[in-house]
């Protein structure tokens, strides 16, 4: 499998195509945002191993991208967690009952992501549904869903949860589920195509300003979010202009 190491992560360099066939053979897959890579990744232990350890790890940040590119010389493709989404649903296996299993954030969302899936042919109910609990402080785990993922032995199980979080409880259950299905850490990627946060344009969110449009849709809870990311730049740069000279 094509990868690209940037700050210890191996980042998965081939098609989209190829990641979702990846994604189907079983095993964690992340997406990690500029700001969980400039904050947890250096802050917290649980979140680093994960998403080190995870089986495809996405280029999600369009700014890590960019900075490596200039640091390197090297060209690495872009997949954001929502294109990669995207093009998983897009597979009509999915469609098939018991095929996925879906971990919503809140009850409220979860019901209007539900809705969005049902109508999108997907089929929805409570024994391929479950809502999170809030999972406070490291490290993460839910003996109440792995209790109901070995039960319904889906192909596929989305992680519909806040990056930092989704990562670590994703990488829990890979270490108990055997065989493992492909664990879906695309956070809030469901919730912009079902229109429950800010509706992300293809065109945005393939020239890298998803954070924008969120940043426009919810400026007092994104706004900060996407500024405490800005040490990404130099974490990239610095790490990526040593690995030239070792």
């Amino acid at each position: 499998m094509a990868c690209e190491r940037i700050l210890g992560i191996p980042f998965f360099t081939g098609s989209v195509e190829e990641a979702v066939a990846e994604t189907w053979r079983g095993g964690l897959v992340v997406a990690p945002s500029g700001p969980n890579l400039a904050n947890e990744l250096r802050n917290v232990p649980d979140y680093r191993r994960a998403v080190e350890n995870a089986d495809v790890a996405l280029t999600d940040s369009a700014v890590m991208v960019a900075v490596y590119r200039a640091a390197t010389g090297k060209s690495v493709p872009r997949h954001s967690g929502l294109k990669f989404l995207e093009a998983i649903l897009a597979d009509p296996a999915l469609k098939e009952p018991g095929a996925a299993f879906w971990v919503m954030p809140t009850e409220e969302e979860g019901r209007r992501i539900a809705d969005w899936l049902q109508a999108q042919g997907f089929p929805v109910d409570e024994g391929n549904t479950y809502v999170a609990p809030f999972y406070g402080g490291y490290p993460i785990k839910d003996e109440e869903l792995l209790r109901r993922l070995k039960s319904a032995k889906p192909g596929m199980v989305f992680l519909n949860l806040a990056g930092g979080k989704q990562e670590v409880l994703g990488a829990w259950l890979r270490e108990r589920l055997d065989p493992c299905p492909g664990i879906v850490c695309t956070g809030a990627a469901v919730a912009f195509l079902a229109g429950t946060q800010a509706k992300i344009p293809v065109w945005a969110d393939r020239s890298g300003l998803g954070w924008l449009m969120r940043c426009l849709y919810e400026p007092k809870k994104f706004i900060p979010r996407y500024w405490s990311a800005l040490p990404l730049i130099g974490m990239v740069w610095g790490a990526s202009r040593r690995g030239l000279r070792d």
